[in-house]
């Protein structure tokens, strides 16, 4: 049974020796010319101005961390659409699970709106 799993093996390991190999020639071969313009942090061209380590706000994270939820969640909707077309009799039980996920959702929503998690002051 393992037999069946040699040539993904092998493939894996030609991928790491040619990475190997790439990243080994180009360290080797590869000019190196240090000036301090090269050294210097790049800032889409800008004159870096403070420190390099800024605190963002917590609320940064906390949007976009219901944005990917939110997001993953609607994601569901499509699979289930596909199934509900060819469902016939059973679609109505399809769509009533889709029902309570919906509200779900949407009470989850609603509960972050209230908390204020979607202001941005």
């Amino acid at each position: 049974m393992l037999s069946s799993y040699l040539p993904i093996l092998i493939l894996f390991a030609v991928a790491a020796v040619v990475v190997g190999a790439a990243v080994g020639l180009g360290t080797l071969f590869g000019p190196r010319r240090p000036t301090p313009r090269k050294q210097s942090t790049y800032e889409s061209g800008m004159t870096p101005i403070g420190p390099a380590q800024r605190r963002f706000p917590i609320k940064f994270y906390l949007v976009a961390v219901l944005f990917i939820l939110f997001d993953v969640e609607i994601i569901f909707l499509f699979p289930w659409a596909v199934l509900l077309r060819d469902a016939g009799v059973g679609g109505w039980f399809l769509l009533g699970e889709m029902l309570v996920f919906v509200i779900i959702l949407l009470v989850g929503y609603v509960y972050a709106w209230k908390k204020g998690a979607l202001t941005w002051e």
